[in-house]
């Protein structure tokens, strides 16, 4: 396995729409998916799709860790998994604010709209189909990286560019709010 080099924001893999993959169990694409998991994992990310490291393929693999959970029933925890050709259903009209981050914009958060439920399906290395109804955490990683294959990276979902910083930053502005509210408290 490997680590595999993460295209950034600028690169043109980022903008195109990914080819089906036509042999899921074939070799080239169980490696593939190897090396994306331990690229994810290495870089802390929640999700990975394979344009984001230069294959241009309808694949990514996540995790959505318990706790990343909103509490919702269908907000489940997810173990390293991967998603072959997926397909993605919004169950909503609704849109909610989700914070996002993205490996491919590094240092970078923005608030994105995203459905709140949403159905998906795909499949793994060995064809076994795994369709899910989620919300929450779970559906916005599913989201954003079903996003990556068609060429959308989250900063073109955005609407309100107040909301969109380095991490520092709007951590450091969190904590000042955090520490105005206490005081008006007291």
């Amino acid at each position: 396995m490997a680590i595999l080099k993460i295209a950034r924001m600028g690169h043109p893999v980022l903008l195109e729409q990914c080819a089906p993959v036509h042999d899921p169990g074939a070799l080239e694409i169980r490696r593939l998916v190897a090396d994306m998991f331990e690229t994810m994992e290495d870089a802390s990310g929640a999700g990975l799709a394979a344009p984001q490291v230069h294959m241009p393929l309808r694949l990514f693999v996540f995790r959505a860790m318990p706790d990343r959970s909103s509490g919702d029933d269908r907000d489940t925890p997810m173990p390293n998994t991967v998603m072959i050709n997926p397909e993605v259903e919004l169950l909503s009209e609704e849109r909610v604010l989700r914070w996002e981050g993205c490996l491919s914009i590094p240092g970078l958060r923005a608030a994105v709209p995203r459905a709140p439920v949403i159905r998906y399906r795909g499949v793994d290395c060995d064809g076994n189909l795994s369709e899910r109804v989620v919300s929450g955490f779970h559906a916005g990683v599913v989201q954003h990286e079903f996003d990556h294959l068609n060429g959308i990276l989250y900063p073109m979902r955005m609407q309100d560019f107040t909301l969109f910083g380095f991490n520092e930053e709007l951590m450091r502005v969190a904590q000042i709010r955090q520490q105005q509210a206490e005081t008006e408290e007291t």
